[in-house]
């Protein structure tokens, strides 16, 4: 089992490699949200938000909810979360596989896909 040390770090190694590739359509195109990443091996979540299709401000909890700004929630083990990070696990294996499930609306996965 990941730490929770480890595991923030696989989601600023996700968070920069996304913000690398983000280019200006994408920003126009992708929704402001709250990201919640849940991680049930541990008993613990993170969240960041997704702003001008950047991913910032990535800290241990949930954060505020707020009732305007619909949420993603992405559930995964430590193990996986870091594999998904480090490229040993493709993020559509793991959640074709059931490994990473992700709540969202389907206009938010539609939006958003180029980010997953």
């Amino acid at each position: 089992m990941a730490t929770r040390q480890q595991c923030a770090a696989a989601l600023r190694t996700l968070a920069d490699r996304l913000n690398e590739l983000a280019n200006d359509r994408m920003r126009e195109l992708t929704p402001d949200r709250t990201i919640v990443c849940r991680i049930p091996d541990l008993g613990t979540s993170f969240s960041a938000e997704l702003r001008d299709g950047s991913v910032l401000d990535i800290n241990e909890g949930e954060g505020e909810d707020d009732d305007e700004t619909a949420k993603v929630t992405f559930t995964v083990n430590s193990d996986d979360l870091v594999a998904v990070s480090d490229g040993s696990l493709r993020f559509s294996s793991a959640w074709a596989s059931g490994r990473l499930k992700v709540d969202a609306s389907m206009r938010d996965l539609l939006r958003m896909r180029s980010l997953l």
